[in-house]
């Protein structure tokens, strides 16, 4: 079978597209035809730099995948050949709090991870994936679609009639967008792009700030709240809007702290004066993802997908993602 390895710290179109033996499941392990990769902001750094991460040579990319079990090893129970499954971004966390343990398998980096014609996954590391979905959009579910999920449900116990604002139009904000749809939440969704506020505007959005033309995009929030400040924010900017995004929640709100897309410090003062609860989200677990699966098949949620890419145009996708101008999720299809 085919895998894209990195195999050098000099980027994507470093990358070897590689023959491997078909890798075989052991106990506890199932065997997957993946069928569809998408990409994260995270894949491409990790190609980028792989030196910082301390990675060894050939490492296989990317995390979240979806495909066809095709095989299963000894003591396989939850599973069995022919499921259509999603793979879990970490495959040692099954339920609970995260642990060190939990965070050393994280595929593409700690791990192989799923860039690749057949990948052996933990059974506990797989989900099966909603019915009406394709096996390009259930592969958009691992990580961006947990992370918000885990953000706005797990962690923030989002209700309806709540604000929650929304940084860009990647593929978390936009599932973000969808899952506050769904639970009857407000959504006011930041972009430089009038014609990404557009489509998010279609979407459900029910407030939209140009950040480029509003850079005091806080104060524009806060307007929209009647001076009370949004109840969450999923913060996907990382340091460098964070400061801002502390200033547009309310006085007891919540954050959730994704992003790693920018710089700069903070002063947390106001975290402490506001009583503002701030979580960092780091994907989520293989309990949290049956659970917003459950959810998405009875809400028929229709992951968005800005592109799809064949499998031998793997370079062009991280490329894509390095221009920044997709809006919601890129997808590596092997089924082209």
């Amino acid at each position: 079978m085919k895998a894209y390895e990195i195999v050098s710290p000099d980027g994507v179109d470093a990358l070897k597209l590689s023959d491997r033996p078909t890798p075989t499941p052991d106990h506890g392990e199932v065997l997957v035809r993946v069928h569809a990769s998408s990409i994260n902001y995270r894949d491409l750094l990790t190609i980028e730099d792989p030196v910082a991460r301390n990675l060894p040579y050939p490492r296989i990319p990317n995390s979240d995948c979806a495909g066809e079990v095709i095989g299963v090893g000894p003591g396989v129970t939850s599973v069995q050949a022919g499921d259509r499954v999603a793979g879990c971004f970490f495959q040692r966390w099954v339920d609970g709090p995260v642990t060190p343990d939990a965070m050393a398998s994280a595929l593409g980096g700690a791990i192989d991870g799923v860039l690749a014609e057949e990948v052996v996954l933990n059974e506990n590391g797989v989900v099966r994936i909603p019915d009406h979905m394709s096996y390009q959009q259930a592969a958009t579910l691992p990580c961006a679609a947990l992370t918000a999920w885990h953000a706005l449900v797990e962690k923030g116990q989002l209700k309806a009639g709540e604000t929650v604002l929304l940084l860009g139009t990647g593929g978390v904000s936009i599932f973000a967008l969808q899952i506050a749809a769904m639970h009857g939440a407000q959504a006011i969704v930041t972009s430089s792009s009038d014609a990404k506020l557009e489509r998010a505007r279609a979407m459900g959005a029910w407030q939209m700030v140009n950040y480029r033309e509003t850079p005091d995009w806080e104060k524009r929030v806060h307007d929209l709240t009647n001076g009370q400040g949004v109840d969450h924010v999923v913060e996907v900017g990382g340091a460098g809007t964070l400061e801002k995004s502390i200033a547009s929640v309310r006085v007891g709100g919540h954050i959730a702290l994704i992003g790693v897309l920018t710089g700069g410090t903070i002063n947390p003062t106001l975290l402490m004066r506001n009583s503002i609860r701030l979580h960092g989200i780091y994907v989520g677990s293989h309990a949290m993802f049956k659970s917003m699966n459950r959810a998405f098949s009875a809400a028929e949620l229709e992951p968005v997908i800005d592109q799809e890419f064949p499998f031998d145009g793997a370079r062009e996708a991280f490329h894509n993602m390095r221009q920044a101008g997709h809006f919601g999720k890129l997808v590596i299809s092997f089924d082209s």
